[in-house]
């Protein structure tokens, strides 16, 4: 049987949005009995690495996607993280800095956050990674900048020219963005590479506004029913819910189980 590389995104996808972070039995027997057949499955998320991988032993897979598409994990192996756009990142601190806008940046595939001021990790405190106050930070002297997080207010984001260069994000209306890499196919071209595999050869199953960046024509696209419409759009095929066997509807439908 010809082998295909599956890449499945995180919430929405393999996890529905109920807050419990397991992976439904359905979805998880489709997934085994596709893994059983030779195929190779892997995780496609805009989550760090630090903050995924523990995720993804739990779901019980060996291969991911980290980083929003820059990092790649190949048999529970960090194959290593590609940093973003240093000279973009320098150029905007310094705008933030020239409007007194809070900012902190991660500069290894840790949970921690740098800043220079208190006020940052005031402002935009969580409880998923812990800030820690440097105050003579310089990101001019750091030679690898993974990805920053700027507290601005919603709607003011295009007053810094530099961050319409940069990909960026708000989750949940919080009060700061995270700017960082929003390119999934990156990750899942370079595991083709690993493997030589074809267009032909590449599934991606998605659901949300991240996932458009893995959407390719060329490849097979399935989105899943609780997904955006413009996904849907995109789609080669739109499944079922995630929640109502999204995943192994669809495996079935293309007879891959």
């Amino acid at each position: 049987m010809r082998r295909r590389y599956f890449f499945f995104d995180i919430d929405g996808t393999l996890i529905p949005g109920t807050g419990y972070h397991i992976i439904p039995e359905n979805t998880r027997s489709a997934l085994e009995q596709l893994a059983a057949s030779g195929n190779f499955l892997a995780i496609a998320t805009g989550r760090a690495n630090c903050l995924a991988v523990e995720d993804m032993h739990a779901m019980g897979f060996e291969n991911m996607v980290s980083d929003g598409g820059y990092g790649v994990t190949l048999n529970s192996r960090l194959l290593g993280i590609e940093p973003m756009d240093r000279d973009l990142c320098i150029e905007l601190a310094r705008e933030c800095d020239a409007r007194d806008i809070p900012w902190g940046c991660g500069i290894e595939d840790d949970k921690v956050r740098l800043t220079r001021t208190q006020r940052f990790c005031d402002l935009a405190n969580d409880h998923y990674q812990v800030a820690r106050v440097v105050p003579d930070l310089d990101l001019a002297r750091e030679p690898v900048i993974l990805r920053m997080f700027v507290v601005i207010p919603d709607g003011e984001e295009k007053s810094l020219p530099a961050l319409q260069k940069l990909p960026w994000v708000r989750y949940d209306n919080s009060c700061y963005i995270y700017v960082e890499p929003a390119d999934k196919a990156r990750g899942i071209r370079r595991i083709m590479k690993e493997f030589s595999c074809t267009d032909e050869d590449i599934v991606v199953f998605g659901d949300g506004k991240n996932d458009l960046s893995m959407f390719m024509p060329e490849w097979t696209c399935i989105a899943m029913g609780n997904g955006m419409q413009e996904l849907k759009d995109r789609a080669d095929f739109v499944t079922r819910d995630s929640d109502d066997d999204g995943i192994g509807y669809a495996l079935r439908h293309f007879g891959w189980i």
